[in-house]
């Protein structure tokens, strides 16, 4: 069983379109999906509107990141667990390829190759940041993303954007799931880094693709960016002691 969890901010045209895809690729018995509304919204399609179970959230005031998966967690049924931005678009069924190269690898959470809607590789498998690789971002030499071509053998990454993380539901819940101290940005960071300090492996698998419509909020709007100046100094001082290369789990 594959649990899905989506959270949406008004975004419904979008969760329609994602909601629609997972229709065409995933079979009802063995798949169910948990739409978050995090806030007031109408939506263009009802719960039966797929032949999956849907379990729509409405939240009576606005969450975190972490505390809406988390909460969609506590319902989930499934081995697996995937985390889904509203975005997400997807062409080509990735769960498969996903659960055997986890499997083989023993990973605890896997991710695949994102894509802009023009096919371009997105930054979304990265190794851990680093006062130095955020000083090197802003200089323009590098970003600190992975180096890897579509269809290349999975590899045991830092962390995976939580755009789309495919998780082992026993590996998400043995590390508590998400920080909810976190509230928007570096969740993802951190959850990989427990992961890796419990000795579970991050995965990042080219040989499967999803795409990202994103809309790169943080860039634009001063609350948001300031959410993310505030998870990264979050996450900076939760691990300023730990030297970055000792984190991967071997």
């Amino acid at each position: 069983m594959i649990s899905v969890s989506i959270v949406s901010h008004g975004q419904g045209q979008l969760v329609r379109q994602i909601l629609q895809d997972l229709s065409l690729l995933l079979e009802p018995a063995s798949a169910e999906v948990f739409l978050t509304l995090n806030v007031s919204e109408d939506l263009p399609f009802g719960a039966a509107d797929f032949e999956y179970p849907l379990t729509i959230i409405r939240n009576p005031r606005p969450r975190g990141f972490g505390a809406n998966h988390n909460a969609a967690f506590q319902r989930a049924t499934g081995e697996w667990f995937c985390v889904m931005n509203p975005d997400i678009r997807i062409s080509k069924n990735p769960f498969p390829v996903l659960m055997k190269e986890a499997s083989r690898l023993e990973g605890a959470v896997i991710a695949p190759a994102v894509l802009t809607m023009d096919g371009r590789i997105e930054d979304s498998i990265r190794h851990f940041p680093t006062l130095l690789s955020l000083v090197r971002k802003m200089a323009g030499l590098g970003d600190g993303r992975y180096a890897f071509r579509l269809g290349d053998e999975t590899f045991v990454a830092d962390w995976v954007g939580g755009m789309f993380m495919f998780l082992r539901a026993e590996s998400f819940a043995s590390v508590g799931g998400f920080d909810e101290a976190f509230f928007l940005y570096y969740e993802d960071v951190d959850l990989c880094m427990r992961l890796g300090l419990a000795g579970q492996r991050p995965l990042a698998c080219p040989k499967a693709q999803v795409f990202h419509n994103a809309r790169r909020t943080s860039r634009r709007n001063l609350r948001f960016m300031r959410w993310h100046v505030l998870s990264m100094m979050r996450y900076f001082l939760k691990y300023a002691l730990r030297p970055s290369r000792a984190i991967r789990a071997s």
